[in-house]
């Protein structure tokens, strides 16, 4: 039996940790072209239009009752408007695209913590130590971070809004989620985004663009780098059975979205903060691996 692994295997957890991380500070840096919903509103528009062109080129079946397009659309309302939507006013309001990555990184905590109780499984305390080991981390990234720069209350509070969506999207997907094809998930899920976020940037915001060559290229990353190519290479990952190596690769999504902002906006990360990533990350994985804990 060959053991042998299509290129595009081989190089897609590269490719998608580096698209994946690079959103955090892209998102940051088309912020200072446009206001958040407005951003955003941009970015599921185009979506949308290029899931569409992909969906009448393809056809693929849609959900085959009511029950089913409103789980896909409650998903893709708290994954695109509450996570994406809160991520980008936290942002705005002066939380480093590290921090918020860090912060995000919780989701496969409260996942693993939150999951089992459905179930009745106990949750051992070798997973509680690994929570309390990255929220350790996590206080320790924020003090080193707050003596360069320190973002607001408000701030960390839409961080942590953004992350309690992304949490219950995934619990959503979870318990009621059913297999559908990408395009079909993928163009209501964002629908749904938009739906949510557009009035918000019609009704809070001036929706005013600063159009140049340097926001273009940050939507284009987007819209492209992140909407398209990253879920693209998630799902097709999770096909393929990589699970394993896909939740691993969501455990460097912090310390690579530091370095990136780093470059990208001159975000600096002081010699704490990174220990503050690497005691984080540990903790994750502590409270995620897939054990029986006694």
């Amino acid at each position: 039996m060959s053991s042998h692994r299509p290129l595009w295997l081989v190089l897609a957890p590269a490719v998608f940790l580096m698209l994946w991380s690079g959103g955090y500070a892209v998102a940051k840096f088309g912020l200072q072209f446009a206001p958040p919903m407005t951003l955003l509103t941009l970015r599921y528009a185009c979506v949308v239009a290029v899931m569409s062109v992909l969906y009448f080129i393809l056809k693929p079946p849609l959900p085959t009752n009511g029950r089913n397009w409103l789980h896909l659309i409650l998903v893709g309302f708290m994954m695109q408007a509450v996570y994406f939507g809160m991520t980008y006013l936290a942002f705005r309001n002066g939380v480093a695209a590290g921090t918020a990555a860090l912060i995000m990184s919780f989701q496969p905590i409260a996942v693993a913590l939150v999951a089992p109780r459905w179930s009745g499984e106990h949750i051992g305390w070798i997973r509680w130590g690994g929570l309390a080991l990255a929220l350790l981390g996590t206080v320790l990234v924020i003090a080193s971070r707050s003596e360069i720069e320190s973002p607001s209350l408000l701030g960390f509070g839409f961080a942590f809004l953004g992350l309690s969506g992304i949490i219950i999207a995934t619990l959503w997907e979870k318990k009621f989620g059913l297999s559908h094809h990408p395009i079909t998930a993928n163009l209501i899920g964002y629908a749904a985004g938009l739906v949510g976020v557009l009035p918000l940037a019609m009704g809070l915001e001036d929706m005013h663009v600063d159009w140049s060559w340097p926001f273009a290229g940050a939507l284009f990353y987007l819209v492209v780098g992140n909407s398209l190519v990253a879920v693209g290479l998630l799902l097709a990952m999770i096909r393929a059975g990589e699970v394993a190596k896909v939740s691993a690769l969501f455990f460097l999504v912090p310390p690579v979205a530091s370095v990136i902002a780093w470059f990208l906006l001159d975000e600096i990360m002081p010699t704490l903060a990174w220990v503050g990533m690497a005691v984080a990350g540990v903790g994750v994985i502590i409270a995620t691996r897939r054990r029986k804990i006694l």
